[in-house]
């Protein structure tokens, strides 16, 4: 997935139910920040179709410690209303196609995808909302300044691709070896090349400068910091 122009890409390679994402929040949004690179959303659907769970003590139990850890690592945000509300919430469901379907929504009404992300993952963190919730996602939509209406009828025709673009997401890990999410690849003068983001986490200026530089290589070690299809790594 090579783009045609020349132009500085950051591809993004995410999940909006992904802790490890949320833990590489600030790095994206400072990365996103600098001229001349953009960055490229891929969601591939960590938690959707059969992944997707109904919050259980189980699940608690087994997402509290990479939250903890995320929470000591980089400083991200957990609220009480997350902790203490919506992962006692029996009722809720953990399902990452409604979310992505707003992000990709956004970016097809012109709105910034990232920041919409960025919306989701405080909603769901910070604020313990339930994010596979349509009217919370048409609230967070709406106080991007989407209009309701334009934004419901975005999400139907997202709807009908969002397997397909799953399905590419997928093919691209694959291709460049990409074990989970977050993953990134920086795609300059027509070579994507790997990032590996675990040495950065709570570090968002060292790694805007390693950006700048352009001097990141593929690394072996930290990779534990992500989450597959299977679980995350803690």
């Amino acid at each position: 997935m090579v783009s045609a122009n020349n132009q500085t890409k950051l591809h993004y390679v995410f999940d909006p139910l992904c802790g490890w994402c949320y833990a590489a929040a600030p790095l994206i949004h400072a990365a996103a920040q600098l001229q001349g690179l953009a960055v490229v959303l891929h969601p591939g659907g960590m938690m959707s179709g059969a992944n997707r769970q109904t919050v259980s003590p189980a699940l608690r139990n087994y997402v509290m410690p990479h939250d903890q850890r995320i929470a000591e690592l980089t400083g991200q945000p957990f609220g009480d209303a997350y902790f203490n509300g919506l992962l006692l919430d029996t009722n809720a469901v953990f399902d990452s196609t409604p979310p992505t379907l707003a992000i990709l929504a956004a970016q097809a009404l012109g709105f910034d995808g990232l920041a919409m992300l960025g919306k989701i993952q405080h909603a769901h963190y910070a604020q313990g909302l339930r994010i596979s919730d349509g009217t919370v996602l048409q609230q967070l939509a709406s106080e991007l300044g989407m209009d309701s209406a334009s934004f419901l009828a975005q999400l139907d025709v997202q709807a009908q691709q969002i397997e397909q673009r799953f399905a590419i997401t997928r093919k691209l890990m694959q291709q460049h070896g990409l074990r989970g999410f977050p993953s990134l690849l920086l795609e300059h003068d027509g070579q994507l090349q790997h990032i590996d983001i675990s040495p950065f986490l709570g570090q968002a200026d060292a790694f805007v400068q390693s950006l700048q530089a352009h001097g990141i290589t593929a690394q072996t070690g930290g990779t534990d910091a992500l989450c597959t299809l299977q679980g995350c790594g803690i």
